[in-house]
């Protein structure tokens, strides 16, 4: 089942148990989908979905930050059970020692040595672990090994 027929059936099991919230969430990301999807005329697949999860993830990473900032808990912790709702629906993320491994095998095979390395080596870490892995986490762990 693609990752657009799991959103509209859950949508409709939501409607079904009267789970406004979820409900909500998942429509936000549906009306996300379906903006792309007009604005550059084209079905999107799996992993375009996801990249849309993933910012939307991010973005209420940054708010709940933003929120509790200015001591609006009420705010932070809405967004939070949003982004319980969209990670259902991303990837499970890579362990840090999974990422550190993958990234050694990578390194290992560009033969990289030095910081100034760290384009080719993020190039195609970026790539292999697309989904899996934060951008982040992979430059800091690319980082540290070089």
């Amino acid at each position: 089942m693609s990752l657009k027929e799991q959103l509209k059936n859950d949508l409709k099991e939501a409607m079904k148990a009267k789970d406004n919230f979820k409900r909500d969430v998942i429509r936000l990301i549906n009306s996300a989908i379906k903006q792309i999807e007009v604005d550059e005329r084209r079905d999107l697949s799996d992993e375009d979905i996801i990249k849309i999860l993933q910012k939307s993830a991010k973005q209420r990473n940054d708010s709940i930050v933003q929120y509790k900032n200015g001591n609006r808990e009420d705010l932070a912790q809405k967004e939070a059970d949003e982004l319980v709702v969209i990670n259902s629906y991303l990837p499970k993320q890579m362990e840090d020692s999974e990422v550190e491994s993958e990234i050694k095998t990578i390194i290992s095979q560009t033969g990289a040595t030095t910081i100034k390395d760290m384009g080719k080596v993020m190039g195609i870490a970026s790539k292999k672990l697309a989904g899996k892995a934060d951008g982040k986490r992979i430059s800091e762990v690319v980082k540290r090994l070089l």
